[in-house]
């Protein structure tokens, strides 16, 4: 098992060696070891590799490094969390640029049943910051069952952890380094206080680097691994409108809170809301409504007790499907019915008009 968990962490630690190119070795060599096995004059044929990657793969010193981080992991009780194994999250598994390999530590649930990622300015306002703990304490006085995700920066970020706390609902953040450090180390206190319900998550191993554009990259496991992303205040530009974009790309539901058009700090939530990159929200009831949360969960679910009559077989293993685990992503559908996207969302829409099957925001579909 350390063996392999040895080879999990090597392939995230090439230089030059991302996520997507990192899967075209695995499956060309076969094995994740395969790829530290083979020949380098192997290696610089694969497609996208070259001569130059051909070499960093081969450089031993990688294994070694991978072996240092397992140590660290074992003595700070981290988990790991591999692309292809069951435990890697649902919804990130689902992201064509997802992490190899994830680090975590805490008490956390990564495929909870609800999870929303807040984010927005450093730059905070007090408008930003009361929005922030309405959304908060609204969730949990309706009882959902939700993760929120956020990155532990300044501002709307570290409001979201806070209010989570305060409010009893499950908070992790996603760090742009590795498990050994806390940047900024202000927010330590609320990062320890987050271990007993949430955590910290990163891609990074130990010892990497506080660069700017680690940041960046982090953001697209918090818009990843979220059904849905809420932007409170945000300038024209920053972090938070690349963590919108990115869930956009990916299929997931993208809500804006509107400001005042004087404010510098609302100015990116307005240009989102009006060139229809997110959809406005005011408060819990419309995310409730947008995302149909509006039952209550609390309600015993009814439980389909026949097959529906008249439908074709193709039918009937999507609904099969939909009873044991709803709702579920149509990505998920495909795979599990073997059948290709398009011929999927023909089915599903067959299913709508039969009064069948209720379409959700983010590409779900749940039985009704």
């Amino acid at each position: 098992m350390e063996e392999q968990l040895k080879y999990k962490i090597a392939i995230s630690m090439i230089p030059g060696i991302g996520s997507i190119l990192a899967r075209n070795l695995i499956a060309y060599t076969g094995s994740v070891e395969g790829i530290f096995n083979e020949k380098t004059s192997v290696l610089k044929k694969i497609p996208g590799i070259g001569e130059i990657n051909a070499k960093k793969i081969s450089d031993p010193q990688i294994l070694i490094n991978a072996e240092n981080e397992i140590e660290f992991i074992q003595k700070n009780n981290i988990k790991t969390f591999f692309y292809a194994d069951k435990d890697y999250p649902r919804r990130l598994s689902q992201c064509p640029d997802a992490p190899i390999i994830l680090f975590g530590k805490g008490n956390f649930n990564l495929d909870t049943e609800k999870i929303i990622s807040i984010v927005g300015t450093r730059n905070a306002t007090d408008y930003g910051k009361e929005v922030c703990e309405n959304l908060t304490h609204g969730l949990s006085e309706q009882n959902h069952n939700v993760l929120i995700i956020s990155g532990l920066a300044y501002g709307i970020d570290i409001q979201a952890h806070k209010m989570a706390l305060k409010y009893n609902l499950p908070t992790i953040g996603v760090l742009g380094h590795g498990l050994d450090r806390l940047y900024p180390s202000l927010h330590n206190d609320t990062a320890k206080k987050m271990l007993d319900n949430g955590g910290l998550i990163s891609d990074f191993p130990s010892n990497t680097k506080i660069d700017p554009p680690n940041f960046i990259r982090r953001n697209r496991i918090i818009a990843g691994l979220a059904d849905a992303t809420i932007v409170i205040e945000s300038g024209v530009k920053g972090g938070a409108l690349i963590t919108a974009e990115i869930a956009s790309s990916y299929n997931r539901d993208v809500f804006a809170i509107p400001g005042n058009i004087g404010s510098k700090w609302s100015m990116g939530c307005n240009k989102l809301i009006k060139n229809n990159g997110a959809t406005l929200i005011e408060s819990v009831s419309d995310l409730e409504y947008f995302m149909g949360w509006e039952e209550n969960d609390n309600k015993p679910k009814t439980i389909q007790k026949q097959l529906f009559l008249n439908l074709s077989p193709e039918e009937e293993i999507i609904c099969n499907l939909l009873k044991e685990n709803e709702p579920v992503f149509i990505d998920e559908i495909c795979s599990v019915a073997e059948l290709p996207m398009g011929k999927v969302s023909g089915l599903l829409l067959n299913l709508e008009f039969k009064g069948i099957v209720s379409a959700l925001p983010g590409k779900m579909y749940k039985l009704r």
